[in-house]
């Protein structure tokens, strides 16, 4: 265990001079040299006078300049050519900027920046490849090709969910592995820009949940056509280079979505209830009806329809007023004593309380099969488990399917 310091930097020569020395004691068979190659491309970037250029791992086997590589690309396998091999000046680091020194030949176990042509569309976190004869090419290809796919098809997606690209497969593996523990559902991944064809993958979610009609874009180039035709479909792009704030907007939006929804479909949704009149609370008998009630069971709120199932299904308003002790309040749940008023739903003549019905009758939510599948839409963490048991017997009592 050695301890370290991000902040200062304690720790980091301990922590080398251990690896090192297990390294050299315990794994001595395993790291000698191979001719057979091994190579990992770390990183793909563009420098000024270079273009884009790969930073990679070479463990075994030698790179000389001149050779014809094979690696992983956005569109399929990639066959170039190296054009120069650069090292970094001694005891400087390769990802840092600075004046590089070009090598005819490296072998391994180092780190190498390789020039070439198309290395633009080269995937970091894969292999490379050397063909030493020309018909070696065409089965490498392949061979790469396979490689990719099995990398892709072992990441899991589902039917529904947000659709996400990266620009390596380390970064992807990661962003995937966060959106599984935040319980957020991927129905495709792709690595590289985003392009049109990546647009009408996601528009796809249109159809089934537009909440995930989205693509979370990590450290990746977005086409202008791209973003032109995600504008005019309603598709949000969401682009950072950093996971947690990819995470956080994402979040950030869904939760708006899910706000406006609740509030566009508030009236529709009708939470279950039971409620007992207290016939020593009768305020207003008809136009509106002032009393007090028992919340027997369930969920009580605004703009909830009521009707008296022993008066065949008689509707006798709709509650616009809940108070307790003068103070209104939105809802009442199970166990409270409120006071409210009940006004006749739209076209229906006004009940009268004594005449249509009186103390003796129990009065329910009037749901529908409609009113249901809202609250299991938009309101379903608002209803406790007892709340639903409620909903199941008042939907045998009003015999909805």
């Amino acid at each position: 265990m050695v301890p370290t310091s991000a902040m200062t930097g304690e720790g980091m020569g301990n922590l080398m001079a251990l690896i090192v020395e297990l390294s050299q004691s315990m794994m001595a068979k395993r790291l000698m040299f191979s001719e057979e190659l091994q190579a990992t491309v770390l990183e793909v970037k563009a420098i000024s006078g270079l273009g884009h250029t790969m930073d990679t791992i070479l463990v075994n086997g030698r790179l000389r300049e001149g050779d014809t590589i094979i690696f992983a690309g956005y569109d399929g396998a990639v066959c170039s050519q190296i054009r120069s091999l650069l090292m970094p000046q001694p005891l400087k680091e390769l990802r840092v900027k600075t004046q590089f020194v070009e090598h005819r030949e490296i072998e391994g176990a180092q780190g190498v920046k390789i020039c070439g042509k198309d290395f633009d569309k080269a995937i970091a976190g894969l292999p490379i490849l050397v063909p030493r004869r020309p018909d070696e090419t065409k089965v490498l290809m392949e061979e790469v090709t396979a490689h990719f796919k099995a990398a892709i098809n072992s990441i899991k997606v589902t039917g529904t969910g947000v659709y996400v690209q990266t620009s390596t497969l380390g970064s992807l593996e990661a962003l995937m592995e966060f959106l599984k523990e935040s319980k957020i559902p991927v129905s495709g991944v792709r690595i590289g820009p985003v392009t049109k064809k990546d647009i009408m993958k996601a528009s796809a979610m249109l159809e089934h949940d537009p909440t995930y009609a989205v693509i979370l874009a990590f450290d990746v180039r977005i086409e202008k056509e791209a973003q032109e035709l995600a504008d005019s479909l309603s598709i949000k792009i969401f682009h950072a280079n950093i996971i947690y704030h990819l995470f956080d907007a994402f979040v950030k939006y869904r939760t708006e979505i899910k706000e406006k929804n609740r509030e566009t479909f508030k009236a529709a949704a009708v939470f279950p209830c039971k409620l007992k009149i207290l016939p020593q609370f009768i305020f207003n008998s008809r136009d509106p009806i002032v009393l007090g009630v028992s919340i027997e069971a369930g969920v009580l709120k605004d703009g909830t329809p009521l009707c008296v199932p022993t008066k065949e299904f008689l509707e006798i308003g709709i509650v616009t007023t809940i108070e307790v002790n003068h103070k209104p309040i939105d809802c009442a749940r199970k166990g409270q004593e409120v006071c409210i008023k009940i006004e006749p739903s739209g076209g229906e003549a006004p009940k009268m309380y004594g005449r249509h019905f009186d103390h003796t009758d129990m009065l329910v939510s009037k749901i529908s099969r409609h009113s249901i599948d809202m609250c299991k839409e938009h309101f379903r963490d608002d209803l406790l488990k007892t709340d639903w048991q409620l909903m199941v017997e008042l939907k045998k009592l009003f015999q909805i399917m």
